[in-house]
């Protein structure tokens, strides 16, 4: 099983991510993490792409689906979601080729559909606490206190990149880059759209009810 996990920035992706893991044991690979794990290690995929960073290029698509598809064949007989790639059509029809070369294919794609004005009031809502980790939402989770960790006292933070600004720029990014994806799997009839505004336990239920009936 290979899923593709299509969905705008605070659609609910790493929370439904760990609940698809839970349940059935699939592998979760997400290309941010891939990357820098790479790079810390020093491999040559990871310096390749320090390489373009270092001077301020994008890391080519080929590069990161070697880096992906390096991840893929550790343990072939395991299913695999794949979060935050590909992030482009580019690197979709690199993935589809390199896939093809070892008689595999993308097999769904689950895509949540978020109205933009939630994801703005869900991503710009959210805080941390800068000594326990633990997360907040000033609306959807509030601390009991105002801007106070439940669990130390600590004053809660926001992070620099959930700001409204970065946040529109981050969904716009999404809408010209990624969105285009919905269209590319579509056509190969890969898509289960899923309603992300719902409540997370039911966005999740929405999922396994795909899901379980594709496994089955």
């Amino acid at each position: 099983m290979i899923l593709v996990f299509l969905g705008p920035p605070g659609a609910g992706k790493g929370t439904q991510c760990k609940a698809l893991v839970d349940r059935y044991h699939w592998c979760h690979l997400s290309s941010g993490d891939i990357l820098r794990r790479e790079r810390k290690e020093g491999t040559e995929l990871g310096r390749q792409a320090q390489s373009y960073m270092d001077s301020g290029k994008l890391v080519p698509d080929d590069l990161i689906v070697s880096m992906m598809m390096k991840e893929l064949t550790k343990a072939a007989d395991k299913g695999f979601i794949l979060d935050g790639f590909p992030r482009t059509q580019g690197q979709a029809e690199e993935l589809d080729k390199a896939l093809r070369k070892q008689n595999k294919g993308i097999n769904i794609v689950l895509n949540l559909e978020v109205d933009d004005t939630r994801l703005e009031q869900r991503v710009t809502g959210r805080r941390t606490c800068p000594g326990c980790g633990t997360a907040y939402h000033i609306i959807f989770n509030p601390p009991r206190q105002d801007n106070v960790c439940d669990k130390d006292g600590q004053p809660l933070v926001q992070r620099p990149d959930d700001t409204a600004e970065v946040v529109r720029n981050r969904i716009q990014a999404y809408h010209q880059q990624t969105a285009p994806l919905i269209s590319y799997y579509g056509k190969q009839n890969l898509v289960q759209n899923i309603d992300g505004n719902a409540a997370i336990d039911d966005v999740t239920e929405s999922m396994f009810r795909i899901l379980d009936g594709f496994t089955a």
